[in-house]
This record gives structure tokens, sequence and C-alpha cells, in this order.
């Protein structure tokens, strides 16, 4: 079959790899001159560790995975088995943490266990949750470094600066006029949900969410693990609970934590800077500028947990995901016409899950 898929992020690249890897020929339609969306402006994360047991559990460790096996294939990936620590500095958290599902591979470790295994965090905590099932990539390279393996097949086309305006029993047609004939056309169009998919989908239920993030200078030193703080695990379906339920009512957020819905991750680029974030806002529409108070909260975080100060930031940005309005769905896959899907809404397990949901969409497309 030819395959058209309209999106260049990595939920869209994802796809046109289990295309590819099953035999199809691919075309893929970015909008932009390159992927400019949430796919670039994250972590890097593969986040197994928060995951709500069941469905989204098994969709992620599936993804994880494939991960694994693409970035052997795919050098510039940057993929690397790190793990996670969740830092613990209060008892409250440490009680959270205790009560981690056994469905996967935590393991609880004092403060001394947590330096031997991460010999950059020298400040002061009582321990940290370990999961060595996460893992990162590099997201600002991942999507040019998959679409250069897969142009090697011989069945795959890079089609960038071409945003559609229609969909046709055929294929689509761009905004130079030009038709693109296709098979069978999926729509990985992120958090761009007006223009054509507007049109398309009148009534997507998807929310926008808008975050804050940061990268600093090289460290100096390896941080050999990803790291979250115990704000993360009231965000994290993974950890809810009576133990969670008495954090949250015996140690409250701080204001601007609470204000921004805000919880330490942070993870190393090879150039051995640091990503540092996030914070989450909900209520469209959304401002246009980045505020410093998020960040110089994230500032004294991680100064406590390495027990140093944190090199310069050298770069701020926002980002915006779309996510699920229904909380259990990973993601909204829906047929929108005899030839087309519309594939949005992972949030942020974008990154953690493209590889599982993109293999769920080919089986049930019938790739």
């Amino acid at each position: 079959m030819r395959i058209l898929i309209v999106g260049g992020g990595v939920l869209g690249t994802m796809h046109a790899w289990q295309a590819v890897q099953r035999g199809h020929e691919v075309v893929q339609l970015e909008r932009e001159p390159e992927a400019r969306g949430a796919s670039v402006r994250n972590f890097g994360l593969v986040w197994v560790s928060g995951r709500a047991s069941g469905p989204e559990l098994e969709v992620a460790v599936r993804a994880r995975g494939l991960w694994g096996e693409i970035g052997a294939e795919t050098p510039g990936l940057g993929f690397r088995a790190n793990g996670s620590l969740t830092v613990l500095r209060t008892e409250a958290e440490y009680a959270v943490a205790a009560r981690a599902p056994a469905d996967r591979e935590f393991k609880l470790l004092d403060a001394a266990e947590t330096r031997a295994l991460n010999p950059a965090l020298r400040g002061e905590f009582l321990g940290a949750l370990w999961c060595p099932a996460d893992a990162a990539v590099e997201p600002r390279v991942a999507q040019p470094a998959l679409r250069a393996r897969l142009e090697s097949s011989g069945r795959y086309t890079w089609l960038p600066g071409r945003e559609i305006r229609a969909l046709e029993k055929n294929g689509v047609v761009d905004d130079r006029g030009e038709r693109h004939e296709g098979d069978l056309v999926l729509l990985c169009t992120g958090a761009w949900l007006g223009g054509f998919v507007r049109e398309l989908v009148p009534e997507i239920p998807v929310r926008r969410v808008r975050l804050q993030m940061c990268q600093t200078g090289p460290l100096g030193e390896k941080l050999t693990t990803s790291v979250a703080d115990g704000d993360s695990l009231r965000y994290y379906p993974a950890f809810r609970g009576d133990a969670l339920d008495a954090l949250n009512r015996d140690q409250p957020q701080e204001e601007v934590t609470a204000d921004n819905a805000m919880q330490l991750l942070m993870v190393q680029r090879l150039d051995g800077g640091l990503t540092i974030g996030d914070t989450h806002a909900y209520d469209e529409p959304f401002p246009f500028d980045v505020t410093e108070a998020p960040y110089e909260h994230l500032r004294g975080v991680v100064e406590g947990f390495l027990g140093r100060p944190l090199p310069k930031i050298v770069r701020r940005w926002a980002g915006i995901y779309a996510q699920c309005t229904d909380p259990s769905l990973v993601v909204h896959r829906a047929r929108v016409a005899d030839n087309a899907w519309i594939i949005t809404g992972p949030g942020g397990r974008g990154m953690t899950c493209a590889p599982a949901i993109a293999e769920d969409t080919a089986e049930e497309a019938g790739l």
C-alpha cells in the first residue's frame, strides 16, 4: 500500500516506521520545514514508572521494548536505558514511594544507595525510588535520525512545508494545490486541531496543555539516571492511594508549584546539559510569554539534589501538546473517512508511547 502520514512529530514518524517495516510505501507530510511542536520540546524521556496499571502500563512497557529495538538500529536517536530516580525529601513522600505498585521494577533506596547509583546527587534527601525500566532519547534529533533510517529503505519520502487542505478519496491536497495519492491517510497532527482538522472532525475529545521547560549548559559530570522529585508523585497515576492522599493533605505543594501544576523532571543531554521542567497550564488562551518564578523554584530543587550550583540556563521555551479528555485513553484513534484515521491526544505520554501507539494503529487499520 501507499500510506500518507500527515504530521512530522514523533507520533507521525513512528507510524511511518511501522508502515515501512510492514513493507508499505510511505509519504510523510509536515506543514513546517521541520517538526516544531511537543515532539522536540520535551525531555526525551521514555517514562514507564508513573503509568497507570492496566492498558496504559501495557502500552508503555511495549513501547519501551520497541524504543530499544529502534535505538539499536538508529544510533542517532541517542537511546540509553538509564533508568530514573524519584528523589524523596520527606517522610510523607517516602511513604508514597514505599507503596509503589509491584507490577514494575521499582526499588526503594536510602540516601547512601541513591548516591552510589547516581554520584552527581550529593545534596540532602532521604532516598529515592529507582526504576530501571525508564530510558531516554534525544528529542531535538530523534525525528531526523528516524527519517534518515527510513529513507534508506527506498520506500519513504519526506515532504515538509506542506499544509493539508483537503482529504479526497484517493489521497490529500496540500496548500500548493498539489495532490498526493495514497491508499490510506493517517493524521498525526498533534496539538494542531484547527483548520483542516476541525473541518474534518468538528468535535474532537482532546484538550491542549501548555508547559515550560529549560536547558542548562554542561553539568561537567555524568548524571547517570533521569531524575524526578516528590512532586511528580502527585501527577502520575501509578502512585494514587491513601499515602498520596495523606501527602496532599499534610504536605501541600508550595504556592508556585500548585499555581503552575509543577513537578521536577530532569534528564542529561548527550552534550552534558540538563533539560529541566515542567509546568502545566490547561486554560486557553495560553500566555505568549514564559514566567520566571517556576524556573527559580526548579533551580532551588535541583541545586538541593546536586548539592552544588546549577550550570547557567542557556535555553527556555514553552510547548503545547494534545491530551485526551478521557484519562483512561492513552490516545484518541478514530476512523474519520473510509481512507483516513486520526491519531492524537497522547498528552505527556507521546514520546514514551509513540512506538506502541503506531503498532496498534497498524494492526487496527490492517496494515
